[in-house]
């Protein structure tokens, strides 16, 4: 199923201060019984992935409205949650989050890896019973300034079709691997399982524009690039879209990423998240120190002279530069901190309404 919708013209974007941003979505959250730290450390990351780029997973697509606030006052998320270490060893935790917010669940997991990982070189921490955690690579960075190399990953409820399959049996499962570099910016490998993450659907189709073929299908299981029969269908494909293409290795990686979060945690993978309760999911957290193998500093010589040497490979026809992941996500991070965070004007006009629903002041823009 095709669409042939040229979409309407490109929208005026409106640059919004990011630590105006950032106070106003940790108001909202307190406004809904969010402790005021647990709120602090939500919006942080929310705003975080608008400076990154990732506007999938921040207030650029209005997920503080359409998953948190909603979650929230559906019942589904607990605002109060106190997450708890139920099991753990010197280098290892499983904690329960008690149904709570996973963007703030994710941040305590995370420290507690790399607390681990200060005092016995590697620290793992799993959750079950915890909600989506918004953009990956805010965990796995987290890691970098302490001289770790972090690993952040999460499951979902499934989205995703199987290679030769019909019905999704994972979610977007991403993977999240950061390191420390010396002069260049941190290696920071963000990426989802599926050829593309639903939430960037949702942006397509707000913004009217078609999606590639073998990214998503419609209700029949058949390709489509109108991303609104996609966000309807809710039938995503995996990375590497078709069998020719590699399709197994997303598959492969997705399920990787169901045995980490899911069966590893006891919260349950993909396929079986009618058995914890819908939007509930697990995470999986890692820090090691690059120092339990060499020196830190070496590392990171070696580090700058391996991104320094691929920039320096030829580009190919339409591109300028060759870059390494977590090039871009640093560039719109410089950009957007100097210039403020582009919000459509949709979105504006929607947290404006969220912010007089839920009766915190607006004076972004």
């Amino acid at each position: 199923m095709s669409s042939s919708n040229p979409g309407p013209a490109k929208q005026e974007r409106i640059p919004v201060d990011p630590d105006k941003l950032r106070a106003f979505a940790a108001q909202v959250l307190i406004k809904l019984d969010v402790p005021p730290e647990d709120a602090h450390r939500a919006a942080d990351v929310l705003v975080y992935a608008d400076l990154r780029g990732v506007e999938t997973h921040g207030m650029s697509n209005n997920n503080l409205g359409r998953i948190y606030v909603k979650g929230i006052r559906n019942g589904r998320i607990n605002p109060k949650a106190e997450p708890r270490i139920v099991h753990e060893t010197p280098v290892t935790a499983l904690m329960d989050g008690c149904g709570g917010l996973g963007l703030s669940i994710g941040a305590r997991a995370m420290n507690a890896a790399i607390e681990k990982a200060r005092d016995s070189f590697i620290g793992m921490v799993v959750v079950k019973n915890s909600h989506h955690y918004g953009a990956a690579q805010y965990f796995s960075m987290m890691a970098v300034p302490h001289g770790m190399i972090g690993i952040s990953s999460t499951n979902s409820n499934p989205l995703v079709l199987p290679t030769g399959g019909r019905e999704p049996v994972y979610g977007t499962n991403p993977i999240s691997v950061s390191a420390p570099s010396g002069d260049e910016p941190p290696f920071c490998l963000d990426i989802g399982t599926s050829a593309m993450v639903y939430q960037k659907l949702i942006l397509t189709a707000r913004l009217g524009n078609p999606i590639p073929l073998g990214v998503a299908a419609d209700d029949e299981g058949e390709p489509t690039d109108d991303p609104a029969v996609a966000v309807e269908s809710r039938k995503l494909l995996p990375l590497g879209s078709v069998p020719e293409l590699g399709s197994h290795k997303g598959y492969g990686l997705g399920i990787l990423v169901d045995v980490l979060c899911g069966v590893l945690s006891g919260h349950g993978a993909s396929i079986q998240m009618e058995d914890a309760g819908y939007g509930s999911v697990g995470h999986f957290f890692a820090a090691i120190r690059v120092d339990a193998f060499r020196p830190l500093a070496q590392f990171q010589e070696q580090m700058d002279d391996m991104f320094q040497r691929i920039h320096r490979v030829p580009p190919a026809k339409g591109f300028d530069r060759v870059l390494v992941a977590g090039d871009p996500e640093h560039a719109s991070e410089q950009r957007r901190r100097a210039n403020g965070v582009p919000l459509l004007p949709a979105v504006v006009d929607e947290l404006k309404e969220l912010a007089q629903d839920v009766g915190v002041s607006w004076d972004l823009t």
